[in-house]
């Protein structure tokens, strides 16, 4: 047989991980299974995994601490599998370069999405952000060497501070952005970490863009985590 990509499933749940290595079995992914952190970064140098879905509860090394040695000499994406109600500890895990996040329970269609969606970020980020030059999903257009936000063919006229936000989640798109991550990105690493002017930069923002502000088509908000860019509609 032949696969089209491996993800490397790094999960003590061994109920878990036998669902998601049949979900992605399924799909004609090539599946490497490991239930601690010490065999998971074994297996992540020997076989090479094209994706790694991460939990964070495992029983010989907290998964912060696996992501933050993982970044330190690979950029494959990682997923992480979490628990409800822990906040702080997803948005910690994508500071530290954690791709995206899945909260358990879940559901196949929901996995195969997120998995679908990192794989496509990674593919595009060997690329230099100069050389991405536009941004497109269906009414939604963006030019970003004339600065340039069209929807529906009409010029959308944002301030200089809410462009760099939209650019900077279009040039992420599908990826979760935590409010720290952009505050950083947008006012410098010094800045007032309260997410306020945040959010009221992006309530102008989404009512600018948005036909119904309260129901985002573009920007989601990921509660308690960050923002989400609409993914970019395939070539």
């Amino acid at each position: 047989m032949t696969y089209k990509l491996s993800v490397l499933v790094i999960e003590d749940e061994k109920n878990i991980c036998n669902f998601i290595e049949t979900t992605l079995q399924t799909q004609n992914y090539k599946v490497f299974k490991s239930y601690s952190a010490s065999e998971g970064l074994s297996l992540i140098t020997s076989q090479c995994p094209d994706l790694i879905l991460l939990d964070l509860g495992l029983p010989d090394l907290d998964g912060i601490e696996v992501i933050r040695q993982i970044r330190t000499w690979s950029n494959t994406p990682i997923i992480v599998i979490s628990a409800r109600n822990v906040e702080k500890e997803k948005v910690k895990a994508l500071d530290l370069g954690a791709d995206d996040y899945i909260t358990k329970p879940f559901g196949t269609a929901e996995l195969l999405a997120r998995l679908r969606t990192a794989l496509r970020h990674s593919q595009t980020t060997h690329l230099s952000s100069s050389t991405i030059h536009t941004f497109r999903n269906n009414e939604l257009k963006m030019d970003f060497n004339r600065r340039l936000i069209m929807i529906k063919d009409e010029e959308i006229h944002l301030t200089q501070v809410e462009y760099k936000i939209v650019s900077l989640l279009a040039k992420n798109a599908g990826k979760v952005m935590t409010y720290d991550a952009i505050i950083t990105n947008i006012w410098g690493p010094y800045a007032d970490t309260n997410n306020r002017i945040l959010r009221v930069n992006m309530a102008n923002i989404r009512r600018k863009m948005e036909t119904n502000p309260a129901e985002p088509k573009y920007i989601f908000t990921e509660i308690g985590i960050g923002y989400r860019m609409i993914e970019e509609d395939p070539c």
